[in-house]
C-alpha cells in the first residue's frame, strides 16, 4: 500500500525516489519511461487517429465507416487489374488478330500466349489436369502427345471450347464407350476373353489360358467400330489408341473389365462463356506446347 509520508523519497541505494508503495520493506522506484517510447506511443495514437478519420476504421450498419479518403481495398485491387488489362491491350489485341498458327511461328506472341494460357490453365485446370497438365486416373495426361479428341491447333481449340459431354453446349464432344456389360451386351466370359485380348495391343501378357482368337473377334464385332481394327483408336469418336502404354483409366485386366462393364466416359466443361475468345487461343497454344500437340 501506499505511504503517503514516503512519498518522492530517494533511495539511497539508486538515487531514484519512490512512489511510496511499500512491500514487506521493499519500496517501489519511480522510474520513468524513456522520452523516446513515450513519443513512439504518441505518435502511433496520433497515427491510429488519422487512419480512423481518413480509411475504413469502425464497424458500422452495413459495412465500416468508408473514411474521408473513400478508399477500399476491392476498389484498389479493381484499379491494379485496369492498369495491368491495359498494359496488355496491345499484346491482347496482337492476340487476338493472329491466327493460331501464326502465334506459334511468333516467338513474341509465343511467349505472351503462353504466359496467359498458363494462368488460365493453373486457375481452370490444373483442378483436374494437374499444375503440369500430367492428369490422373481419368483425367488426361496432357504432356504424353496422346490426344482422345485430336491434338492439332484446331482440334485442342474445339475441345477447350466446347468440351466433351457437356450437355448445356449443343457443340459438345458427346460420344461415349457403351456399358457392355450393365446392358447385357456381352457376358463375363466374353468381356474376360475381350480384356485379355486389349490387354495384348499394348504387349500386356494375358491371363494363362486366354481364349486370344476369341477375343480378338469379339473386339472386331464391338469394339472395333470405335477403336479400330488394329486398336490405334479414332479422334472423331474420342476412342482412345488401345496399343499405347498410355492408360486413362489403368491397365490392369480389372480396371479393363470396369470400362468394359461400365462404359461411359469423362466430363469436360465448355469454356465457351466462361473465358473470352483470346484467353481460349492462349490457352490452346499452352495445351497444345506441353506435349508436342500434332
Amino acid at each position: 500500500m501506499a505511504d503517503h509520508a514516503h512519498v518522492g523519497e530517494v533511495d539511497a541505494t539508486t538515487g531514484r525516489t519512490t512512489t511510496g508503495h511499500d512491500w514487506d520493506g521493499i519500496k517501489e522506484l519511480n522510474t520513468p519511461l524513456p522520452r523516446w517510447w513515450l513519443y513512439t506511443l504518441y505518435a502511433c495514437i496520433v497515427w491510429a487517429i488519422g487512419y480512423w478519420i481518413l480509411y475504413p476504421a469502425w464497424p458500422w450498419f452495413g459495412g465500416a465507416t468508408p473514411g474521408l479518403l473513400g478508399w477500399s481495398s476491392r476498389a484498389s485491387v479493381a484499379g491494379e487489374v485496369a492498369a495491368l488489362r491495359d498494359a496488355r491491350s496491345a499484346m491482347n489485341d496482337k492476340l487476338a488478330a493472329a491466327s493460331l498458327q501464326d502465334i506459334e511461328k511468333t516467338p513474341e506472341l509465343l511467349a505472351f500466349a503462353r504466359a496467359e494460357g498458363g494462368a488460365a490453365f493453373a486457375q481452370n485446370c490444373s483442378p483436374c489436369h494437374g499444375a503440369g497438365g500430367q492428369g490422373s486416373r481419368g483425367y488426361p495426361n496432357l504432356n504424353a502427345d496422346r490426344w482422345l479428341w485430336g491434338g492439332t491447333l484446331e482440334q485442342i481449340q474445339t475441345t477447350i471450347t466446347h468440351g466433351a459431354r457437356w450437355a448445356a453446349d449443343p457443340d459438345t464432344h458427346s460420344t461415349m464407350m457403351p456399358a457392355f456389360g450393365r446392358d447385357g451386351l456381352l457376358n463375363k466370359a466374353e468381356m474376360s476373353d475381350v480384356a485379355d485380348y486389349v490387354r495384348t495391343l499394348s504387349g500386356h501378357t494375358p491371363d494363362q489360358g486366354a481364349d486370344l482368337a476369341k477375343g480378338k473377334q469379339l473386339f472386331m464385332d464391338n469394339c472395333s467400330p470405335c477403336h479400330g481394327e488394329d486398336g490405334k483408336g479414332n479422334i472423331e469418336m474420342g476412342a482412345a489408341n488401345l496399343t499405347t502404354q498410355v492408360w486413362l483409366y489403368g491397365s490392369t485386366k480389372a480396371d479393363i473389365l470396369n470400362r468394359i462393364q461400365n462404359g461411359g466416359g469423362g466430363i469436360m466443361p465448355a469454356w465457351q462463356g466462361r473465358l473470352d475468345p483470346t484467353t481460349i487461343k492462349a490457352l490452346t497454344v499452352f495445351v497444345h506446347t506441353l506435349g508436342g500437340g500434332k
